[in-house]
């Protein structure tokens, strides 16, 4: 075993992610202190040697009453009395520590005499978020929450993402205005019906709003009720999907914006269908609404488009994070990504 950092409890592939950098979570294990080299950490400064080759990543438990039981990729290899052993002979300069009950008992003493002497102790909630940029929630304790850093509303931060908004969305709107006429007229050309589609959503605080949208879809789209957008899906029209690859159909949102029901930069805005659905089985889903929703989001510039309830849980994880940390530099980020993103046409439907 090299030396390294540790990896909490399971290692999942990172399907419609950036890279190929794997993420943890680690409460759907039995709960343990874990330690080898890891692959969520294999980017982390500092950490771990140059070449990471991906082992397993084995872990304690309790006792050692499942000593060699491997738990998907990671395996058990001692028990918590026997952490400061293992760890000096594995060399680990990490320890990750990951309880599904806080009132597990802990070797607290081997692990405070670690930390004195260097080695890194860290929880494993917060190593996901960090090395992840989303917060794990399938587990979470609303007092993990609200002792935690961040949630913080500075007034400064609050009224220059306000200006910037404005400046984006009147800045937008001129330059646009031919763009938005052209648009216009393909798409009365190519199917009948409205220009533009008025779409009722959830927005900040829960209060719904209208959002505007170039319309990408036939008129009768929506006979049988509300539906997820589906991979080609066959309700598009021809101009639509040109729109929707090059995300256009979504500028018209800037009118949103400039209105202040949304901003540039935030969670995506749900229908309120979905809301209710989304709402009674994703803990912690309300709380993605005590922000503005935005044209473009933290969840937006790393998931694959969200087509399912699935995909609305993993992306929770990733909006919370945004809400959690939002500032300035993050909202650059988002920008400067989304650019990126548009400019490739990945992940439309």
């Amino acid at each position: 075993m090299s030396r390294g950092a540790t990896l909490v409890r399971e290692t999942v592939s990172n399907d419609g992610l950036e890279g190929d950098t794997t993420y943890a979570n680690c409460q759907r294990r039995a709960p343990g202190v874990t330690m080898n080299t890891s692959t969520l950490l294999e980017k982390r400064p500092g950490v771990g040697s140059a070449a990471v080759s991906r082992p397993a990543s084995p872990f304690l438990e309790k006792n050692a009453s499942g000593l060699g039981e491997s738990l998907g990729n990671p395996k058990i290899i001692g028990s918590y009395d026997q952490v400061q052993d293992i760890a000096q002979l594995h060399q680990v300069d990490t320890i990750a520590v990951c309880l599904e009950d806080r009132r597990t008992v802990l070797p607290v003493q081997s692990l405070l005499d670690m930390k004195v002497m260097g080695r890194e102790v860290v929880d494993g909630n917060a190593l996901i978020e960090e090395e992840s940029g989303r917060l794990s929630i399938d587990h979470l304790r609303p007092s993990m929450l609200i002792f935690s850093d961040g949630f913080r509303r500075c007034w400064r931060t609050l009224i220059v993402k306000r200006a910037v908004d404005i400046l984006i969305a009147v800045t937008g709107l001129i330059l646009l205005l031919p763009l938005f006429v052209l648009v216009g007229i393909l798409i009365k050309a190519d199917s009948p019906g409205p220009i533009l589609y008025r779409q009722w959503r959830v927005g900040l605080r829960g209060e719904p709003y209208v959002m505007w949208k170039f319309r990408s879809m036939r008129q009768d789209a929506e006979r049988n009720g509300a539906a997820w957008a589906a991979h080609k899906d066959p309700r598009v029209s021809r101009v639509g999907r040109w729109l929707r690859k090059w995300r256009f159909d979504e500028w018209p949102q800037l009118i949103n914006v400039l209105r202040g029901e949304m901003s540039f930069v935030g969670p995506r805005p749900e229908r309120p269908e979905f809301v209710r659905e989304l709402r009674s089985s994703i803990p912690y889903y309300d709380l993605r609404q005590s922000v503005r929703p935005g044209i473009t989001g933290w969840a937006q510039t790393r998931f694959r488009y969200g087509a399912s309830a699935e995909d609305a849980h993993v992306k929770l994880q990733y909006d919370l994070y945004y809400v959690k940390n939002l500032s300035l530099s993050i909202d650059l980020r988002i920008m400067a990504k989304t650019v990126k993103v548009v400019l490739s046409g990945d992940g439309a439907r």
